[in-house]
C-alpha cells in the first residue's frame, strides 16, 4: 500500500459543490484523511492543474490523495493510489492504494476478487449526489461489509452525527465535510 501502516478513517470527496472550500479544508484538519480527486467537471488540464494544487496542501498535511482515474494517470499525476468501480481499477499496482467503489453484492465480490485495499460503500443515507436514489440503510450496509475482504469506508449521506449513529469508525463525504 504504497508506504502507509493504515488507511486514515476520514475521506473527503472532491466535487464542483465543495472545490471552493477544499484547500480550506485541508489545512484544517488535525490528522491526516484520504482525498478522493475526482473533479469529474473540470477539462483534463484544468482538472490536472486543480490536481497539483490539491495534492500539494494534502502532501504537507501528511494526507493522502487518490485520484479517481485509471491506475495509469494516477500513477501519473503521482497520486498514493486510485479509486472506482472495481474492475476499472483491475490490475491493482503494488505501489498504489487501490480503492473500490461498491454498491452491491457483484461489486463487492469484484472488489474481493482484484484485492482492493479498501472499499467505499454506499449509498448508506440518502444523499445529494443522488437526489431519490435507493440507499442501503444500516442494517443493508453492515450486512454487505459484513462480506467485505478489505476496509470499508461508509459512503453517501454521511455526517460526523450518521457516523455517530452508524458506529462505524471509517467513513467519506462530499458535502458532510465541506
Amino acid at each position: 500500500m504504497n508506504g502507509f501502516q493504515s488507511l486514515p478513517n476520514l475521506w473527503l470527496l472532491s466535487d464542483a459543490r465543495n472545490d471552493a472550500v477544499l484547500e480550506a479544508r485541508l489545512g484544517e484538519f488535525r490528522e491526516p484523511v484520504g482525498l478522493v480527486y475526482r473533479h469529474y467537471h473540470l477539462p483534463p488540464a484544468e482538472r490536472l492543474a486543480r490536481f497539483e494544487t490539491l495534492a500539494r496542501i494534502a502532501r504537507r498535511r501528511g494526507h493522502l490523495i487518490i485520484l479517481s482515474d485509471s491506475t495509469l494517470t494516477a500513477r501519473e499525476w503521482g497520486a498514493h493510489g486510485v479509486y472506482g468501480a472495481p474492475l476499472s481499477i483491475y490490475p491493482a499496482r503494488a505501489d498504489m492504494i487501490t480503492i473500490a467503489t461498491v454498491h452491491d453484492m457483484r461489486e463487492m465480490a469484484q472488489a474481493n476478487r482484484i484485492g482492493a485495499d479498501a472499499i467505499m460503500l454506499s449509498p448508506v443515507f440518502p444523499t445529494r449526489s443522488h437526489p431519490g436514489g435507493k440507499v442501503l440503510g444500516p442494517a443493508r450496509f453492515r450486512t454487505l461489509a459484513s462480506h467485505a475482504q478489505m476496509p470499508v469506508i461508509a459512503l453517501g449521506g454521511m455526517t460526523r452525527e450518521r457516523a455517530r449513529h452508524l458506529n462505524w469508525p471509517s467513513w467519506a463525504a462530499i458535502d458532510g465535510l465541506s
